[in-house]
């Protein structure tokens, strides 16, 4: 239980700790306090926020949540670019109920609990600093490397000014008792780390990090690796594939897919920009013996359109049933898609009767 910083406690907190930010015009008085008759403070530790929107300053600083919210509705927005603006001084809007075991467990700064309405609720609002975070909040937008560094660095700043420990820092899906999904999200990378979903106890384990070092200290970046994206895609029953034409392979099967490229409806197994490396495992029925089936990776534009055929393999059929593994190693340009395509040489119809793909993808 600590009173608030003071503005120009903001400023030595956030400079000292390496952090990025700029001043909004009228932030050392913005807040609620004079219009609800209660005084922020004592403060307890950082809610952290993403603002399910874009460009959120306006909304957070001015315009709120219409009358039952009234502005502002965070103490500081970290934008795309990592640079915080700090929007205000004193009480704000971005808590709202927080379940009593959970706010007690942030004081004590101990493991959180799932919140609990009926342990009671504390008004957040009166005693957790807010950060909103720029962020679309669907899932899939990512937090830039910039925007994370500074998130961490962000709520270390306000730990360390307060002689706290990472576990004063929260998000709001840990405290809300309305169900609140916040913060979530990917995250581009930290330090040596490549790409990972955000979570808050990532988030506290890298302030707990940064804690243990000087203000000054930064993450070594050397050596940072990015994980590429696993896809793995099959038939979710065989099929018969005549003679003489070339037919694409449409996968409808998905056991993972975080590419997130593939449609079941089409036969595109990956989109470029990206490079990929795997393999495709086939298994033909009723294919004679001798006799071949041709397979070759394709690429069309986005109007699918045919734009380039690659080198052709061979299966050729055995007693007993055909099994082959074809390897694909690959780069798809931008605006270009990639096919896996079948030709039956045989004058018999055959049956497809598996198609398991595998592939490691790396965009850009």
């Amino acid at each position: 239980m600590a009173a608030p910083m003071a503005p120009a406690d903001w400023r030595r907190a956030l400079k000292a700790e390496g952090v990025r930010f700029i001043e909004l015009d009228g932030w050392t008085t913005r807040g609620r306090d004079q219009a609800t008759g209660k005084t922020f403070g004592p403060v307890n530790g950082v809610l952290n926020h993403h603002t399910a929107g874009r460009d959120s300053l306006d909304l957070i600083a001015y315009r709120g949540q219409g009358a039952a919210v009234p502005p502002p509705l965070a103490h500081a927005l970290l934008r795309k670019d990592g640079v915080v603006v700090l929007v205000a001084d004193g009480r704000a809007n971005h808590a709202g109920l927080a379940a009593k075991n959970s706010f007690d467990a942030i004081v004590a700064e101990k493991p959180i609990p799932r919140p609990s309405k009926a342990s009671g609720t504390v008004d957040g609002n009166d005693h957790l600093y807010g950060l909103e975070t720029e962020n679309l909040g669907n899932g899939t937008d990512v937090y830039t490397r910039a925007q994370y560094d500074a998130w961490v660095r962000f709520n270390a700043a306000i730990c360390r000014f307060h002689g706290w420990g990472a576990g004063s820092c929260a998000g709001h899906l840990e405290t809300s008792v309305e169900g609140k999904p916040d913060p979530k999200g990917p995250v581009d990378g930290y330090g040596r780390r490549g790409r990972f979903q955000f979570t808050m106890g990532q988030l506290r384990a890298d302030v707990h990090e940064r804690l243990a070092h000087a203000p000054s200290w930064s993450p070594p970046t050397e050596e940072v690796t990015t994980m590429p994206d696993y896809v793995n895609l099959g038939l979710a029953h065989g099929y018969q594939l005549a003679p003489g034409t070339w037919d694409d392979v449409e996968f409808t099967t998905e056991w993972n897919d975080e590419a997130g490229d593939h449609d079941p409806n089409s036969p595109t197994f990956v989109e470029g920009p990206a490079g990929f490396t795997g393999s495709v495992s086939f298994r033909f029925a009723h294919l004679p013996v001798g006799e071949v089936v041709q397979v070759r990776m394709s690429e069309y534009d986005a109007a699918g359109e045919l734009k380039a055929n690659h080198p052709i393999h061979e299966v050729i059929g055995t007693a007993g049933g055909t099994f082959s593994v074809v390897p694909l190693t690959k780069r798809v340009g931008p605006g270009r898609s990639m096919r896996v395509r079948l030709l039956n040489q045989s004058e018999e119809h055959i049956e497809v009767a598996s198609a398991v793909l595998t592939a490691w993808v790396w965009e850009g």
